[in-house]
């Protein structure tokens, strides 16, 4: 049972982990021991409430397939079981990060007090300018 918060939670049958071959450096050990998880959790087809179902959808993840399935491999660690919980913690991230929403952004306005301010400057710095320049006589 995969716990996401306090009254959602994933059983374990909707998650498919398989134990496979990790890649990249070991020695003789990564050639003959399935260390690495891949998971795999089909979205439309789990026991997700349908707030969590279509933000997920709607996600821009490259773990997330055309189809909503989520895969995800994990093979940071030498042991399986390591993997498999790394594996499981990454899916209840990715599914809790869903779940957050965002504050709605209250564009703010500048005081008419401030907008003079920063006009009677720039006023001031162009006077010290023309106050550098050549005078030419016309």
């Amino acid at each position: 049972m995969l716990i996401i918060s306090t009254n959602v939670s994933l059983p374990d049958d909707e998650i498919d982990l398989q134990a496979i071959r990790a890649q990249g450096a070991g020695g003789q050990n990564v050639n003959k021991v399935s260390s690495a998880i891949h998971l795999r959790f089909d979205i439309n087809a789990s026991s997700l409430p349908d707030f969590y179902k279509q933000r997920l959808l709607k996600l821009k993840d490259q773990r997330i397939t055309k189809d909503g399935v989520v895969v995800i491999k994990a093979q940071q660690f030498r042991t399986q079981d390591k993997n498999r919980v790394a594996a499981l913690t990454r899916l209840q991230e990715l599914i809790r990060s869903v779940a957050v929403t965002q504050k709605k952004r209250i564009p703010t306005k500048i005081s008419k007090g401030k907008k003079q301010q920063r006009l009677d400057s720039k006023n001031r710095r162009g006077k010290i300018k023309d106050l550098r320049k050549k005078i030419t006589s016309e």
